[in-house]
């Protein structure tokens, strides 16, 4: 039995819009999220980095702007675009999986010993995938309500952290990735699918 009162906990809308009777809407929870890294380090399983996983940032993209300066005024238009690294940390596990496969990582990019880093980039980037889930588990499978894919991965720091006899926290590590590019999924509901919905043209990529 539903409660109408419940309908009244959000903004009130215009009287031409029937979603005030839905309310609000869950929110996706920040705790609720896997991440998984496809072609990091060698070893294989790499399930162990996606059990390690403490937090993760989401992608934040920038657009350079561009100044068109005309008569009396400027104007402006967006140019070159721009994605932020991201930081992950981990913990790092008593059977050394998180810190080997970093490691291996580390050493596909740039072999500290032998002084030789990798050809080219298809030699050492991997791809990371992190997805929002609403809770589910065990029988019941969690539903994924949002995907990142990065593409172009390599790390750019490890930081291993501190030791500490006054702490009871667990040892971390935390891996700094740049990426070349990001795809949100899934398709179709992002602002540039909007975009093309209202100008009647289909955006593909």
């Amino acid at each position: 039995m539903s409660v109408s009162s419940l309908t009244k906990f959000t903004v009130p809308l215009d009287s031409d819009q029937s979603a005030s009777a839905q309310g609000l809407l869950m929110p996706k929870l920040k705790y609720r999220f896997r991440a998984l890294f496809e072609n990091l380090g060698v070893s294989t399983p790499r399930t162990e980095l996606t059990k390690q996983v403490m937090d993760i940032t989401r992608p934040s993209l920038t657009f350079e702007e561009i100044e068109i300066p005309v008569y009396n005024s400027r104007a402006y238009i967006a140019g070159k675009h721009s994605w932020e690294a991201i930081t992950v940390n981990f913990r790092d596990d008593v059977n050394g999986s998180v810190s080997r496969l970093l490691g291996e990582q580390v050493q596909k990019q740039f072999d500290v010993m032998e002084q030789s880093s990798a050809s080219s980039g298809i030699d050492y980037k991997f791809i990371t995938r992190f997805e929002i889930l609403d809770g589910g588990n065990g029988a019941s499978v969690a539903n994924v309500l949002e995907t990142w894919e990065l593409y172009g991965c390599f790390l750019t720091s490890v930081n291993y952290g501190e030791l500490n006899y006054a702490s009871n926290e667990p040892v971390t590590i935390a891996a700094g990735i740049r990426f070349d590019n990001a795809i949100q999924s899934p398709i179709g509901d992002g602002v540039g699918a909007t975009v093309a919905r209202t100008l009647g043209q289909t955006i593909t990529g």
